[in-house]
């Protein structure tokens, strides 16, 4: 009788454990393509891939890092993309314009926090936080006019900044100016002093106020802008009908993420250290910007329908767009629903 070779046998105890477990331990992983701009709301997305969720639930996640919402939507329409993991506006104009894609769940709300130099801070403290009264007090004191950094037009934090300075504030806007810039150019407009205030997204709005005690949180975007929508996770039309099942487990994820950085922002921290803040923060600084009140996390869609609905439409004002893209057929809430259910 031939001796079975030790290469011989663990190629057959291979085939047999193959055959035992058909479809299940050799399962091929479902590769999915997802766009993404690194901000604090989408450290769902961050947390399920960084702690190997994602990998065990059969999920070959590649993921691509834009600079913005438009470019993300732009890689999306040109068939690189499978999902998003982006703010809300960009999807629902998109989808308006015809490009197949849902959300398929929430991620982030709001997301970033009005600051403001000390010198500003300072008439914000005598005004009583009223927008129109530090403004003005601002202008008569220096002679000109307060210098606001944002994001450029239809980003979260310009459209909240826009709503609270000129539909809850009154603020005249002659005595604001409003410089558009990216995202690091307003952390660092803000860091040196070559802006008096600005709308900083989270993790930027913990950094800059650690590095500069000077530099003073004045409103969050959810006092803005109540209840407004940030980051979405969205999909095709395509990947969905052909992967309905990796679909679901990928917002079972987020669920599970979600609830993580909830309840245990310190556990969450280094995974959304590693996208957003590498050699950059501490754990510590990125666990204090998880629990910041500038940033909130939820994964049921249904929950930002109607504040969508008005942030859409007031974008309508700021001339963003010439009508409000539709929100009917943008949600696709079934993955949640049967996710939630199987937890």
């Amino acid at each position: 009788m031939t001796q079975m070779t030790r290469r011989s046998a663990l190629q057959l105890s291979v085939a047999s454990l193959a055959a035992a477990l058909p479809g299940r331990a050799f399962a091929q992983a479902v590769p999915m393509r997802i766009g993404y701009v690194p901000v604090i709301g989408a450290s769902a997305l961050f947390v399920l891939e960084g702690a190997g969720w994602a990998r065990e639930a059969g999920l070959d996640l590649k993921l691509t890092r834009f600079d913005s919402g438009p470019a993300a939507i732009q890689a999306l329409g040109s068939g690189t993309l499978d999902a998003l993991a982006i703010g809300i506006a960009p999807v629902a104009v998109a989808r308006a314009k015809g490009l197949d894609v849902k959300v398929v769940s929430a991620a982030g709300t709001g997301g970033s926090a009005f600051v403001a130099s000390g010198a500003l801070s300072a008439h914000f403290a005598a005004a009583n936080g009223d927008q129109a009264k530090a403004l003005a007090a601002f202008r008569a004191a220096t002679g000109r006019k307060a210098k606001l950094a944002t994001l450029p037009p239809g980003g979260v934090p310009t459209v909240a900044l826009s709503h609270w300075l000129f539909k809850l504030g009154k603020v005249d806007p002659a005595d604001v100016e409003i410089v558009q810039m990216g995202i690091d150019a307003v952390q660092q407009a803000m860091l040196a002093g070559s802006a008096d205030g600005g709308t900083v997204l989270e993790p930027s709005a913990t950094i800059v106020t650690l590095r500069n005690p000077a530099l003073k949180r004045i409103a969050t975007a959810q006092q803005m802008f109540p209840e407004i929508p940030g980051v979405v996770m969205a999909v095709t039309g395509a990947f969905e009908k052909a992967q309905p099942a990796a679909v679901e487990k990928f917002v079972g994820l987020v669920i599970r993420a979600t609830d993580l950085i909830v309840n245990s922002p310190k556990d969450a921290a280094p995974h959304v250290l590693k996208a957003l803040g590498a050699g950059i923060v501490d754990e510590a600084t990125m666990t204090a910007a998880l629990s910041s009140p500038a940033a909130g996390y939820v994964s049921d869609p249904r929950t930002i329908v109607g504040p969508t609905e008005a942030m859409l439409a007031y974008q309508v004002e700021l001339k963003d767009f010439p009508t409000a893209p539709p929100v009917a057929g943008l949600f696709d809430a079934q993955f949640w629903e049967r996710a939630s259910k199987a937890r």
